[in-house]
């Protein structure tokens, strides 16, 4: 509710801001020449108003990251990009407590050195930064030549500017510091500087406890995912641990095609899950050692729709799904559930077909021994365009094979 409110009102101050700066220059057209120079409280109250609302949209920029599609350290980065842009600061950092450490360490920044970054280390109540961890209060630094403890946090080769160190709160626990250095435009931290920097820590705090809130329910769901993977396995004893070979080979392969942070995970999941719908099928045809009937074939045929079921309602899951219900489907439309072919086939499902055919090929099954890794590429190019995506074939084979972890391990 505090978000839409929040977003409410920028979109109303920008409205308002260009309604505001057509009836100024509106206003500056109609003024004689002679008046303009009585006008200069017009400018300048409209470029007050004008640097609000510019501020009140960088911080609202922290406050609309979406957390499941960012990694901390990206965060960390538009952080420090918007802190030193809120307040014109030409560097800084953001400074992260290790708690296994008992220490500060620099988790972004902006004009600081390779150097400093990696060797600066602050325990909390030592250095400006760990003051301001330590007691929760803002401190400025005027005169960083007469305080000894300065060099602590920048480093010997750094340039010796104010700066102000703001330690950045969760429930009033601390978590981190804010250092900006003050802009040589400027003579001093203004009122607005810390009060929009004050905004910001609230709106940096809030983000990275929804992106730790993600992460943790990702956890939770991949220990799901991998708990279920292995009933699956269990009930095959033919395939051994297919889920989490094909786990790791699918996201290899993923990324060799450039896909997208969020759906490596993904893919990752489609691949652990890909055969969870087979929990429905009976477990005497599943380890047939012989050829399949065809009713028999039909009711294999039914896992990829049954695992669309189970795992459909779960919305985080939702595009894991899809791939699942789709990882039988041939590129040349040939396949099941549904017949699709070529590009309708979800990639993710093109990228697990791929892989469980490689793994089929390369394990024992109850019918054959598995097949060379020669045998196994040449049937691979051999369904490519056919059964396979052959931009998938492609990527899959320049990959080395050792790569794979082997069949049984």
């Amino acid at each position: 509710m505090i978000y839409l409110l929040s977003l409410v009102i920028v979109i109303l101050l920008f409205a308002v801001g260009a309604l505001l700066r057509r009836v100024y220059n509106l206003r500056l057209e109609k003024l004689p020449p002679d008046a303009e120079s009585r006008d200069n409280s017009l400018k300048t109250t409209w470029g007050k108003f004008d640097e609000l609302l510019t501020s009140l949209l960088t911080i609202h920029e922290v406050g609309i990251v979406n957390a499941g599609t960012i990694k901390k350290e990206d965060f960390y980065q538009t952080v420090i990009e918007c802190a030193c842009e809120l307040i014109s600061s030409p560097r800084g950092s953001l400074m992260i407590y290790d708690a296994a450490a008992d220490e500060l360490k620099i988790a972004s920044s902006k004009n600081i050195s390779r150097e400093v970054i990696e060797n600066t280390r602050i325990k909390p109540g030592l250095g400006i930064a760990g003051r301001a961890f330590q007691t929760g209060e803002t401190i400025f630094v005027t005169d960083p030549q007469q305080n000894t403890q300065y060099k602590d946090f920048i480093g010997k080769e750094e340039q010796l500017d104010p700066f102000i160190a703001i330690p950045l709160k969760l429930k009033d626990k601390p978590f981190g510091v804010l250092n900006l250095h003050l802009s040589r435009e400027k003579e001093s931290f203004t009122d607005y500087d810390l009060k929009f920097l004050t905004l910001l820590a609230g709106e940096t705090a809030i983000t990275l406890e929804n992106i730790k809130l993600y992460e943790s329910l990702e956890n939770f769901y991949l220990e799901m995912v991998q708990t279920l993977a292995r009933v699956i396995d269990a009930k095959d004893s033919y395939t051994g641990d297919h889920a989490g070979r094909a786990r790791q080979k699918a996201r290899r392969l993923a990324q060799e095609l450039h896909m997208p942070e969020q759906m490596l995970r993904y893919v990752e999941y489609a691949a652990l899950l890909h055969d969870i719908g087979k929990i429905g099928i009976d477990g005497a045809i599943l380890s047939k050692p012989g050829k399949l009937t065809t009713q028999e074939y039909d009711e294999i045929k039914k896992h990829p729709a049954i695992g669309y079921q189970i795992l459909s309602p779960i919305h985080f899951l939702g595009p894991v799904a899809q791939m699942v219900l789709y990882h039988q489907e041939w590129f040349n439309g040939m396949g099941y559930p549904e017949g699709l072919k070529g590009e309708e086939i979800p990639l993710g499902a093109r990228i697990v077909a791929t892989i469980d055919a490689w793994d089929a090929m390369r394990s024992d099954r109850p019918y054959r021994k598995a097949l060379s890794v020669e045998i196994a590429e040449s049937e691979l190019k051999k369904g490519a365009s056919r059964q396979f995506d052959p931009q998938v074939v492609e990527a899959f084979l320049k990959l080395e094979n050792s790569a794979w972890p082997a069949p049984g391990n």
